[in-house]
Parts: structure tokens; sequence; C-alpha cells
């Protein structure tokens, strides 16, 4: 049985990644792949008990390293119970975040650098990393204002500050550009339509052998 493929959907708050995966989810399934939508923190029982400690409260509740350690700590428990197995099966792995979040988020917003996170990183995953991620870039103010409007309580990240988006819109994008051949990079402000449209040309550019299957 063939190796299934991790993606990762990676990107600010309110850009849409959460919509976008289902809508891959569907197209994959469709064009018959078995596939697995998940989520971080969360996707196991532990995962998603440690996503309500990180999550709610203030926004100092958490130190960043602390936030980080439970980050990974959810992480970790993720990888074992859920995304290597369902990869070992054959099936392919949509996470709505991964890594990329923590060292946005950590690493560049929180200030702990680059260098700390990379070291907590390869300490706990061992080389882990997905086949394949999608960068959803935004303008940080029209991010927020979607946020106030979709209408659920605000996580401690939501909350947070404008700088602190823009801080985090711009650490993605220099993530990326340390990882071409892993990250594309899709603009999040247009129709549904038009995103899910990049998102299956740049999974089709990564294996061709999908493109008549999804239509792109």
């Amino acid at each position: 049985m063939a190796q299934g493929k991790f993606l990762t959907f990676e990107g600010g708050e309110g850009a849409g990644k959460t919509t976008q995966a289902k809508m891959l989810a569907g197209a994959l399934e469709k064009a018959g792949i078995e596939t697995l939508l998940t989520r971080e923190p969360g996707g196991t029982f532990g995962a998603e008990a440690i996503r309500d400690l990180v999550l709610s409260g203030t926004s100092d509740r958490w130190s960043g390293m602390t936030e980080l350690l439970l980050m990974y700590a959810a992480r970790i428990d993720h990888v074992e119970k859920l995304i290597k197995p369902a990869l070992d099966r054959g099936v392919w792995v949509i996470s709505d975040r991964f890594a990329d979040s923590s060292m946005a988020y950590q690493g560049y917003a929180r200030g702990l650098g680059r260098d700390r996170v990379k070291a907590v990183h390869e300490s706990v995953m061992g080389g882990f990393e997905p086949d394949l991620t999608i960068l959803f870039d935004m303008d940080a103010v029209l991010a927020q204002k979607r946020v106030e409007t979709r209408g659920e309580d605000l996580t401690r990240f939501d909350a947070e500050s404008l700088d602190f988006h823009k801080a985090l819109r711009a650490a993605f994008l220099e993530i990326a550009g340390d990882n071409p051949d892993r990250i594309v990079t899709v603009d999040a402000d247009g129709s549904r339509g038009n995103v899910h449209n990049a998102i299956l040309f740049a999974l089709t550019k990564a294996h061709p052998d999908l493109a008549g299957k999804l239509g792109a």
C-alpha cells in the first residue's frame, strides 16, 4: 500500500484555512483518495484538551515558551496517535495548522527566536515534516475584520493586537521564503472558488498524476 501524503494549511487568523481544508478534503474524496481532516492544536483526545488550555483565557495567560511546549505536547500526541497511523494506511491527511504555526506564533511573534523553536521541533519531531504546505496570505487588517464578523468567540490569539497579526504575516512569508520546495503561498483575499483552484493547481503541480482526477 502506498504511503499517504501529509498536507498542511498555514496562515494567520481569519484567512479561511478551515473552509478550504474541508473543500480540498471533499475534492480528494471525490477523486477516490481516502482523506483525513484534522487540526492543530487538536486532533486527538489529549491534544484537544491541550487546545482548550492554549486558546482560552487572557492573551497573557501563558508565556511564549509555555505556549510552545504545550503546542508540542499536543503535536506529538497528534502525530503519533493519528497522523502517522493514517499515513501508513495510505490515507492523505490534511491538517489545519502544523509546526510552521509554532515558528510563526512563538518563534517570531512571541519573540522566542528561530533557534529555540527549531531545537524543540527537531527534538520532538525527529525529522517528520509535511509533504506540502499551503500558506494562506492575507492583509492583517482584512483578516482581523473577518475574525470579528464570523460570529465565534475570540481565542487568545484572535484577540491579540494588530501589530501581533502583522508580525505573524511577515513571519509566515519569511518561513515560506526559507522553504520554497515545501510551501506554496496563495492569495487568501479572493473568492472561495479562486482560492480552491489555486490550491488544486499547487497540489497537481506537486503530484501530476492527480491532474485528471481533480480536474485541475
